[in-house]
C-alpha cells in the first residue's frame, strides 16, 4: 500500500448529518454514517454524475472505447465515478483526467491509501485536476475482500446512472450493476465484440433491459446534454484522438506502429496528431517511441 504526501494535505470527513453529504448517496437504507475524503470538498461536484465499471482484464478494445466515450462524456460536464482499480475503472478515470474533468474515485481502503499502489500518477491526477478520493473507510484501512462489495454500493448510489463497459458472465462489475438496479439507476451498456468472453455479462444486461450505447450522445442526452457542449468551468482543449494518445502513452511508451494498431487509426493521421502534440509540449520522441512530457 501507498500513501500520498500530497495527499495528506487534503483530508477532511463529512457527516450523514451534513448538509454537505451527498444527497444521492443518503437516500439509501444503509448509507455510510461519514466520508472520508482527499481533495477539496465542493457539493457541485456530486450534481451530475455518471459511474463507469468494468473488468479488470480490460482488452485492447474496452481500454479504446472506455477512453472515447468517458472522454467526451467528461468534458461535457458530468463526473466520472469509478472504483480505482486497474483495467476499465482506471481507464475511465485516466480519460476524465486526460481532458482536465472531474471524477471521483470510491476506495475499498481507506481514502489515504493508494490501491492498487502502483496508481500513484492516477491518484494524484484526481487530487489535481479538482476530484475526489472517497471512503466510508477510516484513515489507512485496507482494503479486504468484502470492502469491494462495500464500495460498489457507494459508486452505483452517488450516480443518477451506470455505464458497463466489458463484464465476465460472473463478473464482480455485475453486482455493482445490480446495486443500481437497486436503486433505480439508469443502466447503459457498452456492446463488445460478440467473441469475446468480456462481452457475456454486458449482453446479459442488454437483455435485462439496459440501454446500449452507440456513441457519447447517447449517456448525455439523459442528462441533459450534447457531445462536444460543455458546462462553464470545465476545461476541455484536447480532441477525441488526443484524448486516447494521451490516455494510451500514460500506461507506458510506443512506437507509431503499436500506437496505430491499439487506437485503430491510420499512421498518417496518427502521426500528424502526435507531432501537434509535440509542438503543444505534450508528448515527447525518443529512440522511436513516444511518452508524455
Amino acid at each position: 500500500m501507498v500513501y500520498s504526501a500530497m495527499a495528506k494535505k487534503q483530508r477532511g470527513v463529512v457527516d450523514i448529518a451534513s448538509i454537505e453529504y451527498p444527497a444521492r448517496l443518503k437516500a439509501i437504507k444503509d448509507a455510510p454514517p461519514k466520508l472520508y475524503y482527499k481533495g477539496k470538498w465542493d457539493s457541485r461536484i456530486f450534481e451530475s454524475c455518471l459511474a463507469v465499471v468494468g473488468s479488470r482484464r480490460m482488452s485492447a478494445y474496452g481500454k479504446q472505447i472506455t477512453a472515447r466515450l468517458v472522454g467526451e462524456i467528461a468534458s461535457s460536464g458530468v463526473t466520472i465515478v469509478s472504483g480505482f482499480m486497474y483495467g476499465i475503472d482506471c481507464q475511465a478515470h485516466r480519460a476524465a483526467l486526460a481532458c482536465q474533468a472531474k471524477t471521483i474515485a470510491v476506495m475499498p481502503c481507506g481514502a489515504d491509501v493508494i490501491h492498487p499502489a502502483h496508481q500513484v500518477q492516477e491518484y494524484e491526477g484526481i487530487l489535481k485536476t479538482g476530484g475526489l478520493v472517497i471512503s466510508e473507510l477510516e484513515w489507512g484501512s485496507q482494503a479486504k475482500l468484502w470492502t469491494f462489495v462495500r464500495r460498489n454500493r457507494i459508486i452505483a448510489a452517488l450516480s443518477q446512472s451506470l455505464m458497463v463497459v466489458e463484464a465476465g458472465e460472473k463478473s464482480g462489475t455485475l453486482v455493482t450493476a445490480q446495486f443500481a438496479k437497486a436503486y433505480g439507476r439508469k443502466i447503459f451498456a457498452v456492446p463488445g465484440p460478440l467473441t469475446s468472453s468480456l462481452s457475456a455479462g454486458v449482453m446479459g444486461l442488454i437483455r435485462e433491459g439496459a440501454e446500449v450505447v452507440t456513441g457519447a450522445g447517447d449517456v448525455l442526452a439523459y442528462y441533459g446534454m450534447r457531445a462536444g457542449v460543455r458546462r462553464p468551468g470545465r476545461k476541455t482543449g484536447l480532441s477525441g484522438l488526443d484524448q486516447e494518445i494521451v490516455s494510451d502513452l500514460e500506461r507506458e511508451s510506443l512506437d507509431l506502429d503499436d500506437l496505430s494498431r491499439l487506437i485503430g487509426v491510420s499512421a498518417p493521421e496518427l502521426g500528424a496528431a502526435l507531432s501537434l502534440l509535440e509542438i503543444k509540449g505534450m508528448v515527447q520522441e525518443a529512440g522511436g517511441k513516444y511518452s508524455l512530457c
